[in-house]
């Protein structure tokens, strides 16, 4: 008599696992195992064990999740949490595909019946093609992200559509996100300097919020680049609403193509993560290039070590394609190599979890709207997004600093 499949999956997976399943399993066919009481993790489909036999790991796991062939019972924060939690109590590392464990993929598959061709990646999986880091796959790989839709950033993100890490000030039960994203901004346009009818080049300037905020405030002259369509439309709109005319001006334009510097000062808020390791000397060189001698250069920027310096295979398929992270004292070495002087680091992981915490309560608060607007599969690869992006934040896997340098004047 053929075994439950639970029960296969869990008498194959115990030794891989360290000991009992750290889920409850339940699978389509009805049967369950695993410890009662711990998060609940559903088999939906025989497709979930194809693709995860087909890519092993993170990969396979988030193409199922956000197909919905694998999904979790309550607060997937806390599922991933628990998982963590049990990954480093019990010292696990990756699955080697040695044959004890393909003999015991290849029993699952034949008994759930899942051996065969891979199923079709998910419709939200990215496809960018070309060379690596050319100027088109760039801006495909852009488009895939930022130009999704206004109206989806705008159910997570502040009224400002600020989409970097906020500066937290206060504990205060009546500050919050929109607050801490304002500080956050202030305190750019502070360590830069920024003076009445100065010219602030903004590299990388999303939907708006610092091209905006410094011209509003500070008096500043504004040029901001992005690769977004989206972006560009959504802040030419605030200008004309704001009556930032002739102060702010918004191109689709790259990095690599600002004709008329240099600025008094510049300022690249979570742009340098999708220049690339090889391509970011060249993103340095415009950064130092692109400012007046003297002037200042704010770079606000994730960090992280490890083997994933894009994030991992979900971030890279499915969020960020060709991004790439490394520890922040490589980054200063490529700010120094291109000439700039690093006059400060400010270290703000702590200030990130705090607004993927904000985003990702937002985000749920709207999850009704997000799905009705861009489907629920688009829903769920961004529940995954915000939430494992909250946990490597808050388990020190990735960090965010805020560079501050200046271009040394002439002979100085």
């Amino acid at each position: 008599m053929t075994a439950p499949l639970a029960a296969l999956i869990e008498e194959i997976l115990r030794p891989l696992a360290g000991g009992d399943l750290p889920v409850r399993l339940v699978v389509w066919d009805g049967s369950e195992a695993g410890p009662a009481g711990a998060p609940v993790v559903r088999l939906n489909s025989p497709d979930a064990i194809r693709r995860l036999l087909w890519a092993p790991g993170e990969l396979g796991a988030a193409q199922a999740y956000v197909t919905g062939e694998l999904d979790v019972d309550g607060d997937l924060n806390s599922v991933l949490e628990h998982l963590w939690k049990v990954v480093r109590d019990r010292g696990l590392s990756g699955v080697r595909p040695t044959p004890a464990v393909l003999a015991g993929a290849a029993r699952i598959a034949r008994a759930a019946g899942a051996l065969g061709a891979p199923p079709p990646p998910p419709q939200s999986q990215a496809r960018v093609k070309g060379r690596l880091h050319s100027l088109i796959r760039d801006r495909a790989a852009i488009s895939h992200h930022y130009d999704l839709s206004n109206d989806f950033y705008a159910l997570i993100l502040d009224p400002q559509m600020a989409y970097s890490s906020a500066y937290w000030t206060n504990s205060s039960a009546n500050y919050g996100l929109e607050d801490a994203q304002r500080d956050k901004l202030d305190l750019v346009c502070r360590k830069i300097g920024l003076k009445p009818g100065m010219r602030l080049l903004d590299v990388g300037c999303g939907w708006g919020s610092l091209s905006l905020h410094a011209a509003q405030h500070y008096g500043a002259e504004v040029v901001g680049v992005t690769l977004s369509g989206e972006q560009k439309a959504f802040i030419d709109a605030r200008i004309r609403e704001r009556g930032l005319e002739g102060h702010v001006e918004i191109r689709i334009q790259d990095y690599r193509e600002i004709p008329d510097g240099p600025f008094d000062a510049v300022a690249s808020l979570e742009m340098g993560e999708h220049v690339g390791q090889r391509n970011y000397p060249v993103y340095a060189a415009a950064l130092f290039n692109n400012a007046t001698p003297g002037g200042r250069v704010l770079v606000q920027q994730m960090s992280r070590h490890g083997k994933h310096p894009g994030g991992g295979p979900f971030i890279g398929s499915f969020i960020a394609p060709d991004m790439h992270m490394r520890p922040v004292g490589e980054t200063l070495g490529f700010l120094e190599d291109a000439g700039l002087e690093i006059e400060g680091v400010q270290g703000m992981r702590r200030d990130y979890v705090r607004t993927l915490e904000a985003w990702y309560a937002k985000f749920e608060e709207n999850h009704e709207a997000a799905v009705a607007m861009m489907g629920e599969e688009i829903a769920r690869v961004w529940r995954l997004y915000l939430v494992g992006a909250l946990r490597s934040f808050a388990e020190r896997r990735m960090g965010v600093e805020q560079i501050l340098c200046s271009r040394p004047e002439a002979g100085g």
